[in-house]
């Protein structure tokens, strides 16, 4: 018997991202559900017409607490739970080994992770960071999102994890300015992690476990210093080069500039604390 899957998508105001998600995870979704924080830009309608649930949830602050409430609260009927972002889809190979295996995955197997490809600039990323492998599809009941403020993953309360060969994408359609914007808030809920030593790895898959370790590691580098030797070691070492200004930017952006701006509030913390 084909195994039944419940897909949980947070959103709001995801009118761009919301059709392409939903049109992608359809042809191996049992059920579609969208819980959406009063988004404003008609994201709730686009999710109804292609027959999604959406539910209405005010924000509570964090992903993980969303998430977690969707998998509490919601009355997902499938035998595994598929989490995406709005802004993330499926690739036709990928489900294609969706159909194919997850079937004939034995009992003991409750997590599946997928490489995650990053589209930026309109270009594929290949270099500096790809693939990174994430735990996205999990039997219902057997995971949760874990708590942190930042770079959460679920957990798995029992069970081994399986790896798919094929990619999801992450594809934000969004301009630069919206990207820095929301990086300018995603630094602050990093700092926060760091200052409060949140690197835990215990009942992480794979690649997701060794992640957390080496942030352990990055944490006890000397700041400033760390972002741009992290800059180089993608854009130098892991051959970010190869993928052009977008390449470039991606790396400056994120590995450098987002990381220097983390140690930034760091030390504007911590000297604040000393006056």
């Amino acid at each position: 018997m084909k195994p039944s899957i419940s897909v949980v998508i947070l959103t709001y105001n995801e009118r761009l991202h919301i059709r392409r998600c939903i049109a992608r995870v359809r042809p191996i979704a049992t059920e579609v559900f969208v819980v959406d924080c009063h988004s404003a830009d008609g994201t709730q309608a686009i999710a109804r017409e292609l027959g999604a649930t959406v539910v209405e949830h005010d924000w509570p602050g964090l992903y993980a607490v969303q998430f977690n409430w969707a998998l509490d609260n919601l009355p997902l009927s499938g035998d595994w739970v598929l989490r995406l972002d709005a802004d993330e889809y499926l690739t036709e190979p990928l489900v294609a080994e969706i159909r194919a295996k997850l079937g004939n995955l034995p009992p003991d197997v409750t997590g599946v992770t997928f490489k995650r490809r990053h589209i930026f600039l309109g270009k594929w990323v290949r270099h500096g960071v790809y693939p990174v492998w994430l735990l996205r599809l999990f039997r219902r009941g057997k995971g949760h999102c874990e708590a942190r403020k930042m770079d959460e993953h679920i957990r798995l309360s029992e069970g081994r994890v399986a790896a798919f060969d094929n990619d999801f994408v992450d594809h934000n359609l969004n301009d630069l300015l919206w990207w820095s914007q929301k990086h300018l808030g995603y630094a602050k809920r990093e700092a926060d992690d760091l200052a409060e030593g949140a690197f835990a790895a215990d009942a992480l898959a794979g690649q997701a476990a060794a992640k957390r370790r080496l942030k352990a590691r990055y944490a006890r580098l000397p700041r400033f210093w760390r972002a741009f030797a992290y800059f180089c070691y993608r854009y130098f070492l892991r051959l970010g080069f190869l993928d052009g200004v977008p390449g470039f930017l991606w790396a400056f952006l994120q590995a450098f500039w987002y990381r220097t701006l983390v140690d930034a509030l760091l030390y504007e913390r911590e000297r604040r604390r000393s006056l």
